[in-house]
């Protein structure tokens, strides 16, 4: 019997084991986390790039514990207590912790309604075209849907990249955008070593950019090291994560 993905290494490491050893205080936030999921480093990225005070709590979503249940009823990392209250989702958690904490800087929505609206459909974008087609590059066995998926995450990066203005997507200021996209940036040595994709074939000025994501420190803070033995499984498609399971069936992400 294969040994499940988070009995690989089933707490983080490196720079990540660092930040999660100064967050083991209790706080009015709990973050219930783990430390290989690129949807939980989001949430992970924000609470650090704000200087959020919370506690930091390695959650085992496979087992599905009764009270993590309780806090999110479908089991998935990451999810949130905050006085009392449960709540989850990666890109709700970064809305909230912009709105709870007001005064912690930065802002990473802007004020201005429509730049707002703007930056949420950018936001959008990336969960509904960037993660699913890397997902599937990652999965794909076949050579030749490999390369259709190889082609399909060029063009949802290039499509993307066209958009930046630089030093940020935004512009001048890192914004949520930003740190949605960050966790599949720092994942995507997988792809280029095994699927053939390169940073420089994506063009518009994306190698830059993806460099300068991968080494923010609120990235590099929530960064942990073996990434690659976790997409071990991924790459033989052999995760039995819900993430793994709905890329198998066709299914949007969960």
């Amino acid at each position: 019997m294969s040994i499940p993905d988070e009995k690989i290494h089933p707490v983080a490491t490196g720079r990540a084991a660092e930040t999660v050893a100064k967050h083991q205080e209790p706080q009015e936030l709990i973050f219930y986390s783990g430390w290989f999921c690129p949807f939980v480093q989001r949430a992970w990225i924000t609470l650090e790039e704000k200087g959020i005070p919370y506690q930091y709590k390695e959650v085992n979503p496979y087992k599905k514990e009764k009270h993590f249940l309780e806090i999110n009823p479908k089991g998935l990392v990451p999810a949130i207590e905050y006085k009392g209250e449960a709540l989850y989702e990666s890109v709700v958690l970064c809305e909230f912790f912009e709105d709870a904490y007001p005064d912690h800087t930065p802002r990473l929505l802007p004020q201005d309604p429509f730049k707002r609206g703007y930056a949420r459909l950018w936001i959008d974008y990336i969960s509904k075209n960037i993660v699913p087609t890397t997902q599937r590059l990652i999965q794909a066995q076949d050579p030749e849907k490999q390369r259709e998926a190889l082609e399909d995450s060029f063009k949802a990066l290039r499509t993307f990249a066209q958009q930046v203005k630089g030093p940020w997507f935004l512009g001048e200021e890192f914004s949520m955008v930003d740190v949605v996209l960050a966790p599949w940036i720092v994942r995507d040595y997988i792809i280029t070593e095994h699927r053939g994709f390169s940073r420089d074939a994506v063009g518009f000025g994306w190698s830059e950019y993806a460099h300068r994501l991968e080494t923010r420190d609120s990235v590099l803070a929530s960064q942990s090291e073996h990434y690659a033995e976790i997409y071990g499984r991924y790459l033989r498609d052999e995760a039995m994560s819900e993430v793994a399971k709905a890329i198998r069936a066709g299914r949007p992400l969960p």
